[in-house]
């Protein structure tokens, strides 16, 4: 980690550092990162310095730091030392502090084209629940099962249901069950926001799995699992930010890489199921022994709707349910009963329906503005658009910013920092009228031209 030329923080008001193992003093430095007494971005004493301070072999102090920086609580600088790590904020999906311009960043649904809960209301309202019933509500577990166990991999009897609180509840207590702290878990890059957040909290080393236009890459996965990852989540249809959508070649070459692994725990958030245009193509093989199929209904039915419906093997769900028992975790009857209501309402379905063909038609229609001002691009699935700028994004999306558009870029997607800017923008443009998406495509690429 450090090297002897390294100097010493020489401040006489450091804190001190105990412990006689690399463990004990990994454990001294994180407790007091979490005290506030080590600030971010705070020098610590070098390897040789530390060994000569605690009376250690100067090979314990590396190991010390090494631990601490696979977790991500130290940074490495080489000569320049070993300092805290600081964690900059990670956006947060749906906010930006937009103020008067036009945010194109929110990636969120149309609100006109989301259900009505009001005449299902009374159908969700029944028999009070009381405590120790099932945790599933047999009316929406046969609906979910109807709904899931076409493309659950091996057979339904082996299947077993979970119900959390979202599709990013879902992939949380996954990885919570199956990752201790410095675990390490595959994830695409670029990647959804909620899953960064994820692996930082958790404390999981993320190795990232580039994401072409057919999805993870091949490459991508038989890396990341040559680290030795101990999860993969990976995104079947509409992956966030990029729109990719695994196609049937691919996710079959990623099924035989898989098959060497198959106590790796695999999750497929397929998150855009009802509104997605492209089919759907798993991952997981039928002999694969870890893993979760997840399923949520926000993206259709409301984000106020946090319900989320995941498969699994029998051994992947008997772990969540020690974490979802009943009278403590369990997602509330009310709320898979009102799920159940809308998800069976013929009118409600034929509503999800045209929201699915307005996204991908508006977005197409967005894609042929940008391709006619000499910015080729593609429209994928999901809710936004990806954008490839000629010019480091950053700087398009600044200029975009003086005609009146607030743009995420893709730096914001990163899984971890890199010297080469992002080229791309994600852009929510499926709520902009004609008249709005013409003049956006215009701006776009007068900011573009102006950034090279």
């Amino acid at each position: 980690m450090s090297t002897d030329a390294e100097h010493d923080t020489g401040q006489d008001d450091a804190p001190i550092i105990s412990g006689g193992t690399a463990a004990e003093i990994a454990d001294s430095v994180r407790g007091l990162v979490e005290r506030g007494a080590l600030a971010p971005g705070r020098s610590l004493p070098s390897v040789r310095a530390l060994a000569e301070q605690l009376g250690i072999n100067r090979n314990t102090a590396v190991a010390a730091y090494r631990t601490l920086a696979r977790s991500g609580v130290v940074v490495s600088q080489g000569r320049a030392g070993t300092r805290v790590a600081q964690h900059p904020r990670v956006p947060q999906e749906g906010f930006a502090a937009a103020g008067s311009l036009r945010d194109l960043g929110t990636g969120n649904p149309d609100p006109t084209l989301i259900p009505d809960l009001r005449p299902a209301l009374a159908a969700a309202v029944g028999r009070p629940v009381l405590y120790g019933e099932p945790v599933i509500d047999p009316d929406l577990e046969s609906w979910a099962r109807d709904w899931i166990t076409p493309d659950a991999p091996g057979s339904a009897d082996g299947m077993r249901l979970t119900l959390t609180s979202g599709a990013v509840d879902a992939v949380e207590r996954l990885l919570a069950q199956a990752l201790l702290r410095d675990d390490a878990v595959a994830l695409e890059d670029p990647c959804f926001l909620a899953s960064i957040h994820l692996s930082r909290l958790g404390g999981y080393r993320a190795v990232p799995v580039p994401v072409d236009a057919d999805g993870m890459t091949v490459d991508g996965l038989r890396g990341a699992l040559g680290q030795g990852v101990r999860a993969v989540v990976s995104t079947p249809r509409a992956q966030n930010p990029t729109g990719a959508s695994l196609s049937a070649e691919r996710a079959a070459q990623l099924r035989e890489v898989l098959a060497e692994h198959p106590y790796v725990l695999v999750i497929q958030d397929d998150y855009y199921s009802y509104l997605s245009r492209r089919p759907f193509h798993s991952i997981i093989g039928p002999e694969h022994r870890r893993w979760a199929l997840t399923r949520s209904v926000s993206k259709f039915a409301g984000p106020d709707m946090c319900l989320a419906v995941t498969a699994s093997d029998p051994e992947t769900a008997a772990r969540l349910a020690m974490r979802l028992s009943p009278g403590t975790t369990w997602v509330s009857h009310l709320l898979q009963r009102l799920t159940h209501a809308v998800m069976t309402d013929a009118d409600a379905l034929a509503l999800i329906e045209r929201a699915g063909a307005h996204y991908a038609e508006r977005n197409a229609a967005f894609a042929e503005h940008l391709s006619a001002h000499g910015l080729p691009a593609r429209a994928g699935d999901g809710l936004s658009l990806w954008v490839r700028v000629p010019a480091p994004a950053r700087d398009v999306a600044e200029r975009l910013m003086r005609r009146g558009w607030l743009a995420r870029t893709g730096d914001e997607f990163r899984l971890g920092p890199t010297d080469d800017p992002s080229h791309h923008l994600r852009l929510t443009v499926h709520d902009l009228d004609e008249q709005e998406a013409a003049t956006l495509a215009a701006d776009l690429a007068a900011a573009a031209r102006e950034a090279r």
